[in-house]
């Protein structure tokens, strides 16, 4: 019988060991080529659960729109989509979003009005004098903190619910009108501000309706202001303590025509439109810079 032997298994080089040092810097290297991102690969898009950017070189590009009566045209060619968080469907807002629309919910913090699914978690005794040109809307006495915050933060979180980043605080300026309150400046500066970390922690970008007396004082709280009329009021240079720090500055007029108000407005940096006052979704905005 003959024997087989088996082959011999090939000699091998012994592995060379890299200095210390050495395999620290490969390995440093590896993971910041692993990590890097991809071109192509990254997308704009807000993600789901995040408050809206509004990236600084964009602060003069924006166009918007503001509807809070009639059908949603969900096809209006703007950036930006103010609208009635509860008028709006989820649908409306996955079909807005999947075209990389921005969404601002318009919320009531300072009145109330019988009509709101959640009227009843106002006390009597937060209840003011009705809202001079919307009677059906009565003021609430925007000092009692304690009592509002649980309830405008449920607002909020309504517009979280459906898709929206940002809120747009609307009525946040009682003390400006006969509220049926004592309200004074400082108290509705306090209420603004608690509103607009209310906001933040609730991962919404804040937004400031009006109250353009307090805007020098607000801007640092908010991301973004949306004003009405301020043509044809004079006071469109007090906004400019949002354009100066590169905020958007949304702004309607609903008089006039805009090849004379947005000679004004696109100058101070604004993203300007005319509209009706009901707030459909008829439009005409001014043109970009």
């Amino acid at each position: 019988m003959r024997i087989r032997l088996a082959p011999a298994a090939p000699r091998t080089r012994p592995a060379r060991v890299l200095p210390r040092g050495l395999c620290r810097g490969v390995a440093a290297v590896m993971t910041v080529l692993l990590l890097a991102p991809v071109p192509g690969c990254e997308r704009p898009l807000v993600p789901p659960g995040a408050p809206t950017p509004w990236p600084t070189e964009l602060a003069r590009r924006w166009q918007w729109q503001w509807q809070l009566t009639g059908p949603l045209d969900v096809t209006a060619d703007a950036d930006v989509f103010l609208l009635d968080p509860v008028r709006t469907t989820s649908a409306e807002t996955t079909a807005l979003r999947a075209r990389d629309r921005r969404l601002v919910c318009q919320v009531s913090v300072g009145t109330y009005a019988p009509t709101d699914p959640d009227a009843n978690r106002f006390p009597p005794d937060l209840r003011g004098s009705p809202v001079t040109d919307r009677p059906e809307r009565r003021w609430l006495d925007v000092r009692r903190w304690d009592t509002l915050e649980p309830v405008l933060a449920d607002r909020f979180r309504l517009c979280r619910g459906k898709g929206f980043g940002a809120v747009a605080l609307d009525d946040a300026d009682g003390y400006l009108h006969r509220p049926g309150f004592p309200l004074d400046f400082d108290d509705q500066l306090l209420f603004n501000r608690r509103l607009a970390a209310l906001a933040r922690q609730l991962d919404l970008s804040p937004g400031l309706v009006g109250d353009v007396p307090q805007v020098a004082a607000l801007a640092p709280d908010f991301d973004f202001a949306v004003n009405q009329e301020c043509v044809r009021r004079r006071e469109c240079a007090k906004l400019l303590p949002f354009a100066d720090a590169h905020k958007p500055v949304f702004h309607v007029e609903y008089t006039g025509t805009p090849t004379t108000f947005c000679v004004t407005t696109v100058g101070y940096g604004f993203a300007s439109m005319r509209k009706d006052r009901s707030l459909d979704a008829w439009r005409e905005p001014c043109p970009l810079s």
